[in-house]
């Protein structure tokens, strides 16, 4: 796909998702980019956008609510006057251990990072099939790509991931006579969370077979292959370092 003149959304518009949005608008796309609670970030992204000649969209939208999903995406559509990718990123990171499960910690891994990739995937579905075709690139996890779990207390994350990898799968097939690509980014050593320790990071490093963390830039690249593919869909590729490998 040809990004020039087109538009993408971005689910959650800090870090990671700061670095695609300079990248899409990099190759010509108006990007609009939806925030819960990182408005700071958000709104320096798009300026970002901006310094590259294209049009920037800031939304504030708490996309665990199907509401606010549908709202997003026809508020992106209505003011950037078409949608052409769509890249779902908003995910819920967070340890809990099991005895402390509650069904709002399950709820909240679960609505937002599986219930909100359908929702925004169906919303935008009528927008893409009105310009003949589209892209869907949601966001997985390597540990799930893997085939198993690895650290406890991240029990419905995992199964949030799960679910968006099949998910992913289904709606290639759904989507496919539309021409509406679907595929998934698994990311692993990326970036360290806030308040890693350096123990930690090097811990990370050596458990890498390529010794480092990849940095933002691996996951833009990876987004940006499947805009450019027209034949790859129900794909899920691990952006790793060789992680699973050891």
């Amino acid at each position: 796909m040809e990004l020039t003149g087109r538009v993408a959304l971005i689910t959650g518009g800090k870090r990671i998702g700061a670095v695609v949005a300079e990248e899409l608008a990099r190759r010509g796309a108006h990007v609009a980019l939806s925030y819960a609670r990182s408005k700071d970030e958000a709104e320096a992204a798009a300026e970002v956008v901006r310094s590259h000649g294209v049009t920037a969209l800031t939304v504030e939208a708490d996309v665990s609510h199907p509401a606010a999903c549908e709202h997003l995406v026809e508020r992106v559509a209505s003011e950037l006057g078409r949608l052409d990718v769509l890249v779902n990123m908003a995910s819920v990171y967070k340890a809990t251990p099991f005895d402390d499960m509650t069904i709002d910690h399950w709820n909240e891994s679960l609505n937002v990072d599986l219930r909100a990739t359908f929702v925004c995937a169906k919303a935008v579905v009528p927008h893409m099939r009105r310009q003949g075709g589209g892209r869907i690139i949601n966001f997985a996890d390597w540990l799930v790509k893997s085939g198993r779990p690895r650290y406890p207390g991240y029990l419905a994350y995992y199964v949030a991931k799960a679910g968006v990898m099949a998910l992913t799968e289904a709606l290639a097939l759904e989507l496919a006579s539309d021409q509406i690509l679907v595929n998934a980014v698994a990311p692993g050593p990326i970036m360290a969370p806030p308040g890693t320790s350096e123990e930690e990071s090097r811990a990370v490093e050596q458990a890498t077979p390529l010794g480092r963390w990849g940095g933002p830039m691996e996951i833009a690249k990876a987004v940006l292959g499947f805009i450019d593919s027209d034949f790859i869909t129900g794909e899920t590729i691990r952006v790793d370092g060789g992680r699973h490998v050891k």
